[in-house]
């Protein structure tokens, strides 16, 4: 389990010296907008219309320890800092919120740099874990040099938090509504935070599902959120990465909204995680340790 935060957090991305050149979408703040609108040419049953539409935007993410670059990611440019806490969390560089001693986030004019500063102790064993390759949007496991890297094995979950029928359906209508950047742009993933009897209390978005959870995972360190009080619920497939992002963060119970994989499957058995898929209105299924989801 996460123990206290110690994070020192810009509230904005903003240029922070001269070496900071002003990207081609950098809004006059400094900052990055998460869509943009296009003209484009749309047809419907035969007709033709030059129309406006929001697009998502994404942009290449530097997440850089102690001075070192570790790893790039695309991502949406939106709550990064969450992001970055979330990244290091679940990918094992640092085991609390507590070695996260500051983290800033910088704009660049190829992207966004986001800088962190962490224990010596968990900067020691950075090297050799480099990511060599850009992080994908899709992608969970792009850039791990070893087979061990990719596939980890978290500890046991703890005893996690009730879910009723109930919860995960009002879950979904507050999902759908509370979807900003999707609901304009049609583009983006969402991984929401549910307490029940409290309803969902954060939610982060981005254009890809992993960077989504490492958001919210992210948010849950910041506000220390007690793990046994809530559960998550996505807007995408349960692979095996957001099983195991889950698990690390020791979150006991995983929605989605689509299936999961067989590597999923195995490794919420194996932690003791309550895996849900297929969460549609009144229905679900559910593949690994069910004693966390009641009917009623």
């Amino acid at each position: 389990m996460m123990g206290p935060a110690a994070t020192v957090f810009d509230p904005v991305l903003r240029p922070s010296g001269g070496d900071d050149a002003p990207g081609a979408w950098d809004r006059e703040d400094g900052s990055r907008p998460s869509h943009s609108r296009v003209t484009v040419k749309r047809l419907r049953d035969g007709i033709a219309s030059v129309e406006t539409d929001e697009v998502a935007e994404e942009v290449p993410v530097a997440l850089v320890y102690n001075g070192v670059p570790h790893v790039v990611m695309l991502a949406t440019p939106l709550d990064l800092e969450d992001f970055a806490i979330g990244f290091s969390l679940t990918e094992g560089i640092v085991r609390s919120p507590s070695e996260i001693l500051a983290v800033r986030a910088h704009n660049r004019s190829e992207g966004i740099e986001v800088r962190l500063r962490i224990t010596e102790e968990r900067f020691a064993g950075l090297p050799g874990k480099e990511r060599n390759l850009t992080g994908r949007t899709g992608c969970g496991l792009c850039g791990s040099a070893t087979l061990q890297q990719a596939v980890r094995h978290p500890a046991s979950v703890g005893a996690g938090a009730g879910v009723s029928m109930a919860d995960l359906r009002h879950a979904q209508e507050e999902l759908r509504a509370r979807q900003d950047i999707n609901l304009l742009t049609g583009a983006v993933h969402a991984a929401a935070w549910v307490v029940p009897g409290k309803g969902l209390v954060h939610l982060r978005e981005d254009v890809g599902r992993h960077n989504a959870l490492d958001k919210l995972i992210g948010v849950l360190a910041k506000t220390r959120a007690p793990r046994n009080e809530g559960f998550v619920l996505v807007t995408s497939r349960a692979s095996y990465e957001m099983v195991q992002k889950c698990a690390e963060a020791g979150i006991g119970f995983l929605a989605a909204i689509s299936a999961p994989t067989g590597l999923a499957v195995r490794l919420a058995l194996e932690t003791g995680l309550t895996l849900v898929g297929f969460v549609r209105g009144e229905a679900c299924v559910v593949y690994a340790h069910p004693h966390r989801l009641h009917e009623q």
